[in-house]
């Protein structure tokens, strides 16, 4: 609201268009909110907001499912354009209301869901409508960037990085949907959805957290040449012949080589990577979080919906067709394996023939002695999911393996710059 009132006349200038607040409808109207508005444009009544036929955008950001997701419903079958922020309601309902929005002609726009001020599903939807995109990895959420950024850069633990994550305001006093990938799930299904023209939802992302790692996982990246982020890829690993695309959704910590340039993203800003076939790689990198960053995203939006309102036309992300989801057994990774063992002859054999038994090649090897033990970090060639994972169990059933640590995929040397 604050940052309309600054631009109004700026939008005006460029687009001809004169934005005016004329409901909004909040919990409790007899709350300060600080702003310069008159009072009396605050109501309880959303419905009566979406039925108003003196109203012609509707901007939604409750978020949740409902009533959000009827309201929605209730303003495009009205004909309105709509501008959301709502992830959680989009990663599981985006389908049903993407169709609602082309069947009535108006727009479902929803910057803001994503990735803060990164303007990243405009061009997916328009300027990339045509490139067939083959892979997009990103860091999506601030709080786990931050987080890491601190580990790696001021040697905190997980536990202060956290805690001071939460005293800035960059993670909630609940920090569950950010460090254990739920919220940057929601943001890969619908990048998926977007850039693959394909149904994802959030049920169908694969995901881990960042809480088990340690300050030596971050140490021994740093030694091997890489930076340890929180990424979200979404690949599509398959499409012709008149099947559906084979798309495969993940969120996860990975060991990024320092030369990739998501590595070098730091504390709560996003960036996302994108390759495609005739476009090569781009990058899009900015606020990933925070007021005015997040209302930038919904005003840019807003005045799309309303410069397409007076032209008579919208922004359509066209129909999508269910896709088919990759397991994650399926996946193809290279892999970070720390192990803690009894430091005796004989025990580095057994361990290489487990990797071996399973046909995991081993690509470099380090040793670090421990008193009577010894820590043995791995880094694999390529492998399958399956394949390591039978590995990981054989691994924790040799008598001389004390410790199975941190293992963390390796992503991005196949994009070196």
């Amino acid at each position: 609201m604050t940052l309309l009132e600054e631009q109004r006349d700026t939008v005006a200038t460029r687009t001809g268009i004169k934005l005016e607040i004329t409901r909004i409808a909040v919990r409790s109207t007899s709350k300060d909110r600080g702003l310069s508005i008159d009072p009396s444009v605050f109501c309880t009544d959303a419905a009566a907001i979406v039925s108003d036929p003196e109203i012609d955008i509707v901007v939604e950001v409750i978020g949740g499912i409902e009533p959000a997701r009827s309201l929605l419903h209730d303003a495009i079958a009205a004909g309105k354009p709509v501008v959301t922020g709502n992830k959680e309601l989009l990663a599981n309902y985006g389908a049903e209301l993407f169709a609602a929005a082309d069947d009535a002609g108006v727009d479902l726009l929803f910057e803001a869901a994503v990735a803060g001020a990164i303007p990243l599903i405009r061009p997916l939807r328009e300027s990339l409508a045509a490139e067939p995109v083959q892979r997009i990895m990103g860091i999506v959420n601030g709080t786990t960037n931050y987080i890491l950024t601190q580990m790696s850069e001021g040697g905190a633990s997980y536990a202060e990085a956290l805690s001071e994550a939460q005293s800035l305001g960059y993670a909630e006093r609940d920090p569950t949907a950010d460090v254990e990938g739920f919220d940057a799930g929601a943001k890969a299904a619908i990048i998926a959805t977007v850039a693959f023209g394909a149904v994802v939802v959030a049920g169908d992302v694969y995901h881990e957290g960042i809480s088990r790692i340690s300050s030596h996982d971050i140490e021994m990246a740093r030694r091997l040449g890489y930076a340890v982020k929180a990424v979200a890829v979404a690949e599509r690993t398959g499409w012709g012949n008149g099947e559906p695309p084979e798309v495969a959704v993940r969120v996860h910590p990975a060991m990024v080589p320092v030369q990739h340039p998501l590595a070098s993203v730091r504390d709560s800003f996003n960036a996302v990577f994108i390759q495609g076939d005739a476009v090569g790689e781009l990058m899009f990198y900015g606020r990933g979080a925070g007021g005015r960053p997040t209302a930038g995203a919904v005003l840019g939006d807003l005045v799309d919906a309303a410069v397409n309102l007076a032209s008579g036309g919208s922004g359509r992300i066209g129909r999508l067709v269910r896709a088919r989801i990759r397991s994650i057994d399926d996946l193809r990774s290279e892999y970070y394996i720390g192990l803690e063992v009894a430091d005796r002859p004989g025990v580095l054999a057994s361990v290489a023939a487990v990797f071996g038994r399973h046909g995991v090649s081993i690509r470099s090897m380090e040793q670090h002695g421990l008193g009577d033990d010894a820590r043995l970090v791995f880094i694999t060639h390529e492998c399958r999911e399956r394949d390591l994972q039978a590995t990981l169990r054989d691994l924790r059933g040799l008598e001389a393996v004390h410790e199975l640590g941190n293992v963390i995929r390796v992503v991005g040397d196949e994009n070196p710059q």
